[in-house]
């Protein structure tokens, strides 16, 4: 009998992955690791220290708006790896793309306004900061697919400002337009003004 609630031979499966490079509004929820280090300025146990020797900010990136609305993304954001300055420098470069996506600041500006804008206090100050995203596919420890946030879309993006106000454009499959079809509310958020 098919579609009988016993049998599950014709049930789906759960495919839980977003599409590589959907552009997304996320929040960045920090989950604390309990580790500081105030010579670096990690400070009120935000950084997570690892078996290996690494810190980094274990992120949970919730998605706001559109299809994939209240999905979560866990990403590690590096700050040191005793392997070398790598992972710290890609961390870096992340969250000053997050502060320029979430300020509505273009990488270029050098203003005393938008270098304001990228010095944060403490690591706590990222707790809760919106912005665009690039949401990406990379492996888990068991080898497969996950979501992952390695890129922040800033105002340099050419739909940066369209996508503000929805945002979630899923990747158009190749051969189409890559222009995201906008419904844009025409409100800028709070956090952006």
């Amino acid at each position: 009998m098919a579609n009988s609630w016993n049998d599950f031979n014709d049930a789906k499966p759960v495919v839980n992955i977003i599409p590589k490079g959907t552009i997304a509004k996320v929040r960045l929820s920090i989950r604390p690791g309990g580790y500081d280090d105030p010579t670096q300025g990690w400070t009120g146990g935000y950084a997570t220290r690892g078996t290996t020797g690494s810190v980094y900010i274990s992120g949970e990136f919730t998605v706001l708006e559109g299809p994939y609305a209240r999905r979560k993304i866990f990403t590690l954001i590096g700050l040191y790896s005793p392997k070398g300055p790598e992972w710290g420098n890609m961390g870096r470069a992340l969250v000053r793309a997050m502060l320029n996506s979430a300020h509505g600041l273009s990488d270029k500006d050098s203003s005393p306004q938008a270098q304001s804008a990228r010095r944060i206090t403490g690591i706590g100050d990222l707790d809760g900061l919106e912005f665009l995203a690039r949401i990406d596919v990379g492996k888990d420890t068991n080898g497969d697919d996950k979501n992952e946030i390695r890129a922040a879309i800033t105002t340099d993006h050419k739909e940066y400002t369209g996508l503000m106000g929805i945002v979630s454009s899923a990747p158009k499959p190749a051969g189409q337009s890559t222009s995201a079809t906008i419904a844009n509310t025409g409100n800028r958020p709070s956090w952006a003004q």
